[in-house]
């Protein structure tokens, strides 16, 4: 049994709330609390209440940081939260308690939180920085972030779609500086390969948790593919053989205008973190569904 702390944007695209809910019904995981992170936070941390309660699961959430470390434009907003109306769900959310939270949580079980990581790394980078020997305390940190494609690297798409990254490059950079005993990180590359289109549901939405899943998702869908990014990274902590995996160093561009947020990986075996190289398209959904739609 792992016990895990999910850190989330979740409320926007799909694959936060496709991912929480495979941590729900994965019977090898105890989820010993969520945090969400990104502009309105409240909400956000209702939305992951409200699939939870979908779920007939009572877990211990807190909303996070709102902002970005330093000053930026950008505030996202969750789109999903338009449907909290049709979905049981608390509303006694204040922003800026996760940090506490996941503080008290790690100490508390040292050694023994597999921390996940879906969202931009605000959150975690001011937990690292709170407290420095957090991140020994870990049991491992599992993050969705990066492209480490130069194909990808050179889309119109980008630097945004390096979404986790781009947006907080500056919390990227701590904690992609600070030392976790397992670190693995699965970015773009990778993920991308994940997509699903309406005819290929493999009927994904019957029950009443993936429903809500597709509810609160379907703001996203109605102009975006559905690729399983946060997915994979929950999978893997279970089946970890679905991907295939190089030792490294990340570096994380905070300094120039043009590139923030970008990841570069130099493979080294005394690296401090692996990166994820290829993936079982095939044997990721068949356990994906088994897991989820059960």
């Amino acid at each position: 049994m792992k016990k895990i702390l999910l850190d989330t944007d979740i409320g926007g695209d799909i694959d936060d709330a496709l991912c929480l809910a495979y941590l729900l019904r994965q019977p090898l995981c105890e989820i010993v609390g969520i945090t969400t992170v990104g502009g309105e936070v409240e909400k956000r941390a209702m939305i992951a209440d409200a699939i939870c309660k979908a779920a007939g699961e009572n877990i211990s959430i807190y909303a996070g940081a709102d902002q970005t470390m330093l000053p930026n434009s950008m505030y996202p907003t969750p789109d999903g939260a338009a449907k909290l109306t049709y979905w049981a769900h608390e509303t006694s959310f204040k922003k800026n308690q996760a940090v506490d939270f996941m503080r008290k949580t790690i100490r508390a079980n040292p050694h023994e939180i597999s921390l996940l990581a879906i969202g931009h790394l605000t959150n975690i980078a001011l937990l690292f920085l709170v407290d420095p020997e957090i991140p020994s305390l870990l049991k491992e940190l599992y993050i969705m972030s990066g492209v480490f494609s130069d194909e990808l690297e050179a889309s119109m798409d980008m630097p945004m779609a390096n979404w986790n990254s781009w947006i907080d490059p500056h919390a990227c950079a701590v904690v992609y500086n600070t030392n976790v005993p397992i670190h693995k990180t699965f970015g773009l590359n990778i993920t991308s390969e994940l997509v699903l289109t309406r005819d290929d549901k493999l009927n994904l939405f019957n029950t009443n948790l993936m429903k809500a899943v597709e509810d609160f998702g379907s703001p996203w869908l109605e102009n975006n593919k559905m690729t399983f990014h946060d997915p994979l990274v929950a999978a893997c902590l279970f089946e970890p053989q679905l991907c295939k995996y190089q030792r490294g160093f990340i570096q994380v561009e905070s300094y120039n205008q043009q590139k923030l947020g970008m990841m570069s990986f130099l493979e080294d075996a005394r690296g401090n973190c692996e990166i994820a190289t290829s993936v079982d398209r095939y044997g990721f959904f068949e356990h994906y569904v088994s897991i989820s739609c059960k």
